[in-house]
């Protein structure tokens, strides 16, 4: 299956934005879910409601709401590009950052689940021996809850492969900058005689999911057991 430049670049630029939209939302993630779990805050129900409702609201709604916050007439992307230069809209960066949006949830929720089959006497039996908090989350805590860290971190990887909705909405379909693998696949489905092209985008995408789904499982499924777990 030989691909042409283009959907080689499309490929690319997937990986890409997904790669950096875990790396960007995976520390906020882990401290969400810490706050989610450990703590009962005041708000706990809805910011519980608010980082999984990128779950069920449509995604070009997602995709708009970020454009209004993060457009260049926004009032955060306003602010960004005029202090430091940083435009989102329309490049790859904000297609990171759709993306990221869109794939928290399921790594907030992975991380959420295994941090609550932490014991958390382990944690107590620290506290009595003298280690502080931090100690305690990175010597104790942290260290048991890695499945559900990893395992959120290659599924949300592999959701963000797939995002379509947020990312046409808030960056556009351009070539190169911002059309991923789903949009180079939309773009061929609206194309005469773009079937072939088509098929092998599909291919690759559904080759993609099914192959970080497997890694995700196969990584708990590891880490558990070298936990003892």
């Amino acid at each position: 299956m030989m691909l042409t430049a283009a959907e080689v670049d499309a490929v690319r630029l997937s990986l890409s934005i997904a790669l950096r939209s875990v790396l960007f939302s995976l520390p906020l993630a882990i401290a969400v879910a810490w706050l989610l779990t450990r703590h009962m805050l005041r708000g706990r129900l809805l910011l519980d409601a608010i980082v999984h409702l990128p779950l069920v609201l449509p995604p070009v709604v997602v995709g708009y709401l970020l454009l209004l916050l993060f457009g260049m007439r926004g009032p955060i992307g306003g602010w960004l590009y005029q202090t430091f230069g940083i435009q989102l809209v329309f490049t790859s960066a904000g297609a990171a950052l759709a993306t990221a949006v869109m794939s928290f949830p399921l790594m907030v929720r992975a991380i959420r689940l295994s941090l609550e089959g932490v014991d958390a006497g382990l944690e107590d039996a620290a506290r009595t021996l003298g280690a502080g908090p931090w100690d305690r989350f990175f010597s104790v805590t942290l260290p048991l809850m890695l499945p559900g860290i990893l395992a959120g971190a290659v599924t949300a990887f592999s959701a963000g492969l797939g995002e379509f909705g947020a990312v046409i909405t808030f960056v556009s379909n351009i070539p190169g900058e911002t059309r991923t693998l789903p949009l180079a696949l939309y773009t061929a489905l609206q194309t005469p005689g773009g079937d072939a092209v088509a098929a092998r985008l599909a291919t690759i995408s559904f080759s993609l999911g099914l192959l970080g789904l497997i890694a995700a499982e196969v990584i708990a499924r590891r880490v558990r057991w070298m936990l003892g777990r």
